[in-house]
C-alpha cells in the first residue's frame, strides 16, 4: 500500500511539473503566434526616422513606426495610476496585433469626441483594476478618456516604476497632449526571418539610427522570460522533486524485492524443484512489483486529470489550460509509462539474483550474524553499555554492504525533505527578512504635484520610515545589443542599504554596485569598469561589489544618485542626465511595520496627491511553493515509510535465525526485542544524519543555483534551523524504533522449534 501511494504521489508530481512548464511558456507563445509578434521593439526620440529600420536584410514585417507620448494616467475617481506609453495608430496593426480579450478596438467615429477611447495593454490594465468603461485621467490631455479595451501583447508587461505600460490612441488624441519633446517619441516594432539574428538586428538598428537617439530595447527573449516568471521556477522544482522521489521510490522496490528474496529462498528452492524455470522466477516478482507500480501510476493520472483543475489557485489554472494543448492527448501517457518502465528498470536486478537462487536449499549457519565478537563490542560490553544497545549496534553494521544500501535508501527520502525545508526556509527570508535579500525597502512613493521639499518632509513625518531619493535611467550597454536599468538610489551623505554579498558598497564618485544578472550579460566582475550609453552620453563606472537584485532579472547596475547626475567619469550632458529632482523616494521602514497601513496613511495625509506602491516580493508569487512542499514532503515520507518496512522486515528475519544465540547468552525476550528495535533505529540515524547534512548541501547549492540563473545571484539560500534538522532525525529515528517494536516482540517470542526453520 505505501508503494503505491508512494507512486501515485510520484505521477501527480511529475504530471503538475509537466503543466506548469505549460503554463509557463504556453500563454506567451500562443499570444506571440496569434498576434505575429514582434520580435524586437525599438524606442526612440521624438525626430528619429525610425521607419528606416524597415530596409534591414533581416526584417520580415514590422509593426509602426508609431509616434508615443509618455503619460501618468489614473483611474477616476481617486483609483490606481501607472505610466502609459500612448501609441497613436488609426488601424489595429497587422504585425504585434494586440489581441482583444475585453470589450473592442478603437473606432474613429466613436472615440474621436469629447472623451476619447483607450485601449489599455492587459498587464497595466490589470495593475490598475480597469475595465472597459472606465474613465481615466492623463497629464497633458485635457479630456478623459475612455477604456474602450483591453488586450493581450507579446511584449514585456508593465512594471511599477520600471517600464510603462502599452496603451493605444487615435492619432488626434495624441495630437491633443501638450506634454514636452522629452515625453515624445516613436516606437517601431521589427519582425525578423530568423528570431536568433535579434542580437545582430539590435546593433544595426543602433548603428543606423544613432546610440543617442534610442531611448530603450526589448526582445522578444526578455518578454518571453518576464512572462514565465516564477511559474518556470515551480516547474522545475517539481519536476525536480518528481524525478529525486521517483529515483527513491525505485530504490525503495529494488530493496524491497532484494529483501523479499533472501526471506523466502527456501519457497523459491521449492518453485524451481518443482519445475519453474529461473526466467519464471523472474517474471513472477517483476509482475508483482509492476502490479504494484501500474496501480499507482493509474490512481495518480485518475486524481491529476480528475481533480486537477478543480484545485483552487495557478495549479487548477495550469491544469486547465494544459488540457487544452495538443500534446495533452500523449505527454500523460508518455510519463506514466515512463514511471512505470523506470520501476520496472530497478527491479529487474533484484528479480534476477531470485531467478539464481538454487532448486537445493544451502544450509546457512545458525548465528548468521555471528563470529567472535569484534574488541569494540567486548570494550562496549566491560563499561557496561546495555547490551541490547551493544548487540543492536553490531546486528545494524555487521554486514557493510547490506547496511550500507539500507542507509542509502533511507537516506535519498529524508536528503529531498530537507532540500524542501531548504527551499521553505529560503521563502520564509524573502517574507519575514526582505532586507538580507535585496528588498530593503517596502514601498516606493512619488507625486507629480508636490515639491520636492514637501514631499520629502511629508515622507520622513512619521515614525520608522527612511526616505532615500532616487531615480532609473534605461542605458544600452557595450556592443548595443540591448538596455538595462542604470539606478541611483541614496546619496553619498545618506547612501541607501543595498544587500551587498560580495565585494564592498559603493563610496566614492565613480563606485557602482551590480546584480547577477548585469554581469553575466556584460561578462564583468566585481573590480570592473564598465561603460554604457544613456541617451547618447557615455557613463562609466566601477564595479565594487553585487548585490541581490530581484528586479528586471538582475540586469540592473546601482549607484548613488549624486553620481547618476554627474554622469559617472566621463561627464554627462543636460539631455543625459536624470532631473534634478528624483523620480521616486524608496521607504526603508522599521522592523515590523505594516506597508499597507504605512502606505494608507501616506495616501490620505497627502489629500491623494502621492502615489504610494508596494515593492514587489518574489515570495509573494511563490506561495504555492508552500502547498507544493508539504505535498512532496507528504509524497517522501510514503516512499521512506515503505523503506522503512524493508528494513524492519530485513532486520527481524535476520535477528530471528540468531534467537538460538541470543537465548543461548542469557538474553530475555525483551532484550531480545531491545536489541532488534535498537539495530533498526541505528540504521535509521545513520540514514538520517546522512542525508539531512547531504540536503543542506545540495538544498543551498540548488537554491543559490537557481537565484544565479535568474539573474538574482547567489546568497539567497536559507538553511533550515538546526533545532529543525534535529527534529526531523529524532522523528525519523522515533518512526523506525516504534514500527519495528512489535514485529520485533513477535519475533523474540517466537518458540525455538519455529527459529530452526529459518537456517535454511
Amino acid at each position: 500500500m505505501l508503494l503505491v501511494l508512494a507512486t501515485a504521489g510520484i505521477t501527480i508530481t511529475l504530471l503538475l511539473a509537466t503543466a506548469f512548464f505549460a503554463y509557463a511558456t504556453d500563454p506567451w507563445q500562443r499570444v506571440f503566434t496569434q498576434s505575429s509578434g514582434a520580435h524586437v521593439w525599438i524606442h526612440t526620440r521624438a525626430g528619429t526616422d525610425a521607419g528606416s529600420l524597415a530596409g534591414l536584410d533581416e526584417v520580415r514585417a514590422t509593426a509602426g513606426p508609431f509616434r508615443t507620448v509618455r503619460a501618468t494616467a489614473g483611474l477616476q475617481p481617486g483609483g490606481a495610476r501607472a505610466t502609459l506609453e500612448l501609441r497613436g495608430t488609426a488601424q489595429r496593426p497587422t504585425t504585434a496585433a494586440p489581441q482583444i480579450v475585453a470589450g473592442r478596438w478603437l473606432d474613429a467615429d466613436t472615440d474621436a469626441g469629447a472623451t476619447p477611447g483607450i485601449v489599455l495593454d492587459s498587464s497595466v490594465a490589470r495593475a490598475m483594476w480597469a475595465k472597459p468603461g472606465d474613465s481615466l485621467v492623463l497629464s497633458g490631455i485635457a479630456a478623459h478618456l475612455r477604456v474602450v479595451g483591453v488586450a493581450d501583447t507579446a511584449e514585456a508587461g508593465f512594471r511599477a516604476g520600471e517600464s510603462p505600460g502599452a496603451a493605444w490612441v487615435l492619432p488626434a488624441t495624441l495630437a491633443a497632449s501638450d506634454a514636452g519633446g522629452d515625453q515624445r517619441g516613436r516606437t517601431i516594432g521589427l519582425q525578423l526571418t530568423d528570431p536568433a539574428d535579434t542580437d545582430y538586428v539590435v546593433q544595426r538598428a543602433v548603428t543606423r539610427l544613432g546610440a543617442d537617439q534610442i531611448t530603450d530595447v526589448s526582445t522578444w527573449r526578455q518578454a518571453k522570460a518576464a512572462a514565465e516568471g516564477d511559474n518556470q521556477l515551480l516547474g522545475r522544482l517539481l519536476g525536480l522533486f518528481g524525478l529525486g522521489a521517483l529515483l527513491a521510490a525505485a530504490l525503495a522496490v529494488g530493496g524491497a524485492i532484494s529483501t523479499r528474496v533472501r526471506a523466502h529462498l527456501r519457497d523459491i528452492s521449492i518453485l524451481k524443484a518443482i519445475g519453474f524455470t529461473p526466467g519464471q522466477v523472474v517474471r513472477m516478482f517483476l509482475t508483482l512489483h509492476l502490479g504494484f507500480a501500474l496501480g499507482g501510476v493509474g490512481l495518480g493520472a485518475l486524481l491529476t486529470e480528475g481533480l486537477g483543475t478543480l484545485v483552487p489557485g495557478r495549479i487548477g489554472d495550469a491544469m486547465a489550460l494544459w488540457r487544452q494543448l495538443p500534446e495533452h492527448a500523449w505527454l500523460p501517457w508518455a510519463i506514466s509509462g515512463g514511471v512505470v518502465a523506470f520501476i520496472g528498470s530497478a527491479t529487474c536486478l533484484a528479480a534476477w539474483r531470485a531467478g539464481r537462487v538454487p532448486p537445493v536449499p544451502v544450509a546457512r549457519a545458525v548465528t548468521a550474524t555471528g563470529g567472535r565478537a569484534t574488541g569494540l563490542t567486548r570494550r562496549a560490553l566491560g563499561l557496561r553499555i546495555p547490551p541490547a544497545l551493544v548487540l543492536g549496534w553490531r546486528g545494524a553494521f555487521h554486514h557493510p554492504l547490506r547496511a550500507s544500501a539500507a542507509v542509502a535508501r533511507l537516506a535519498v527520502p529524508l536528503l529531498l525533505i530537507t532540500i524542501a525545508l531548504g527551499t521553505w526556509t529560503t521563502l520564509d527570508r524573502f517574507t519575514s527578512h526582505p532586507e538580507t535579500v535585496g528588498l530593503p525597502a517596502a514601498l516606493t512613493a512619488r507625486s507629480d504635484t508636490l515639491g520636492d521639499r514637501e514631499l520629502h518632509q511629508l515622507l520622513t513625518s512619521g515614525p520608522g520610515v527612511t526616505a532615500y531619493p532616487g531615480a532609473e535611467v534605461q542605458a544600452l550597454v557595450p556592443g548595443q545589443t540591448g538596455t538595462i536599468t542604470l539606478r541611483g538610489l541614496g546619496t553619498e551623505k545618506h547612501p541607501y542599504p543595498f544587500t551587498v554579498v560580495e565585494g564592498r558598497a559603493a563610496h566614492g564618485p565613480d563606485e557602482a554596485i551590480a546584480g547577477q544578472g548585469l554581469l553575466d550579460l556584460l561578462d564583468a566582475r566585481v573590480g570592473d569598469w564598465v561603460r554604457m550609453t544613456v541617451a547618447g552620453d557615455p557613463h562609466v563606472l566601477h564595479l565594487v561589489g553585487r548585490t541581490i537584485e530581484t528586479a528586471d532579472g538582475g540586469r540592473v547596475v546601482s549607484t548613488s544618485l549624486d553620481t547618476l547626475r554627474d554622469g559617472g567619469t566621463a561627464g554627462a550632458t543636460s539631455a543625459g542626465s536624470p532631473p534634478p529632482r528624483p523620480d521616486f523616494y524608496h521607504l526603508v521602514l522599521s522592523h515590523g511595520a505594516d506597508p499597507g497601513v504605512v502606505r494608507d496613511a501616506l495616501t490620505k495625509a497627502s489629500a491623494g496627491r502621492l502615489e504610494v506602491r508596494e515593492i514587489p516580493n518574489p515570495a509573494d508569487q511563490l506561495t504555492a511553493v508552500r502547498a507544493v512542499a508539504l505535498g512532496l514532503i507528504a509524497v517522501l515520507i510514503l516512499i521512506g515509510l515503505a523503506e522503512l518496512a524493508t528494513t524492519i522486515g530485513a532486520g527481524v528475519r535476520d535477528r530471528g535465525r540468531d534467537l538460538l544465540a541470543l537465548r543461548a547468552v542469557g538474553l530475555t525476550p525483551r532484550q531480545i526485542t531491545a536489541v532488534i528495535v535498537s539495530a533498526t533505529a541505528f540504521v535509521t540515524l545513520a540514514a538520517a544524519l546522512a542525508g539531512t547534512a547531504l540536503g543542506l548541501l545540495v538544498s543551498e547549492w540548488l537554491i543559490n543555483l537557481q537565484g544565479r540563473t535568474s539573474g538574482w545571484g547567489t546568497g539567497i539560500a536559507q538553511d533550515p534551523a538546526p533545532a529543525v534538522l534535529l527534529l526531523v532525525v529524532a522523528v525519523a529515528v522515533t518512526v523506525a524504533a516504534t514500527a519495528s517494536l512489535l514485529p520485533a516482540a513477535r519475533a523474540a517470542r517466537r518458540r525455538l522449534a519455529d527459529s530452526a526453520g529459518a537456517v535454511l
